[in-house]
């Protein structure tokens, strides 16, 4: 017997932080019973179910980067009929979720699997996988990495420090770059706010050691074995980390 979450992690249907939100909404049932976050069952045995739709067995494992464009929501199914990732990578051949956010307004990478454990451990803040991102910006341009790196809270909220550098500048904008472990919600655009900064554009260009490259956008790649391992090695290496400390 193991826990629901667990079950749809493993099956490749969303996270286990994602299959908690859906078992508290009621939208997975067990043999015909809705059932809540902490329930067990043998998939095995019993008929499990999402939104009526019988979680099956998983196929290959896949893992998958993309280059999200601006207009595009960061879930699998969006109320609004908005476009989604999922329409982007629909011809990966394999059911597939979002590893993380991006919001609807930024673009770059994005990675995708049916890999529940890893993309579990991936997006939790515990494992700090940096990511950098090139944020182009306007309005008052004077020290502005200086105002930005100076943003420690966010809503009264303490954040970990955030190393801002130029990449370009150009007349009445510039282009930085911002590397973070730690991912609130809109977190560099919040700052760039508290700092009277416009942001004009927001791409994600590496998580970890993956780097969008040259990747189209609209466009998705499969990674390589080796990428596949760095992010395990990523992942066995900050377990490792928080048992020695």
């Amino acid at each position: 017997m193991d826990r629901i979450q667990k079950i749809l992690s493993a099956a490749g249907v969303c996270s286990r932080r994602l299959a908690e939100e859906y078992l508290r909404a009621g939208r997975v049932t067990v043999n015909g019973e809705a059932v809540g976050v902490g329930a067990k069952a043998d998939p095995a045995v019993d008929e499990i179910r999402l939104d009526g739709k019988v979680i099956a067995a998983i196929g290959p494992r896949v893992y998958l980067m993309l280059n999200k464009p601006r207009g595009y929501v960061t879930t699998l199914s969006d109320e609004f009929n908005r476009p989604t990732v999922i329409d982007l990578t629909a011809d990966c051949g394999e059911r597939i979720f979002p590893i993380g956010r991006l919001d609807r307004d930024s673009d770059g990478l994005l990675l995708l699997t049916n890999d529940g454990d890893l993309a579990e451990r991936l997006s939790h803040p515990r494992y700090e996988t940096e990511k950098e991102y090139h944020v182009t910006v306007g309005g008052n341009l004077k020290n502005c990495v200086e105002r930005l790196e100076a943003v420690t809270r966010l809503d009264n909220q303490p954040i970990a420090r955030v190393k801002v550098s130029v990449v370009s500048r150009d007349s009445g904008h510039w282009t930085l770059s911002f590397i973070l472990h730690q991912g609130l919600n809109r977190q560099i655009r919040r700052m760039c706010q508290d700092a009277n900064l416009s942001v004009l554009r927001l791409q994600r260009i590496r998580e970890g050691n993956l780097v969008l490259g040259d990747l189209p956008q609209g466009q998705w790649r499969y990674l390589t074995d080796q990428e596949v391992q760095d992010a395990y090695h990523h992942v066995a290496s900050m377990e490792s980390r928080g048992e020695e400390l």
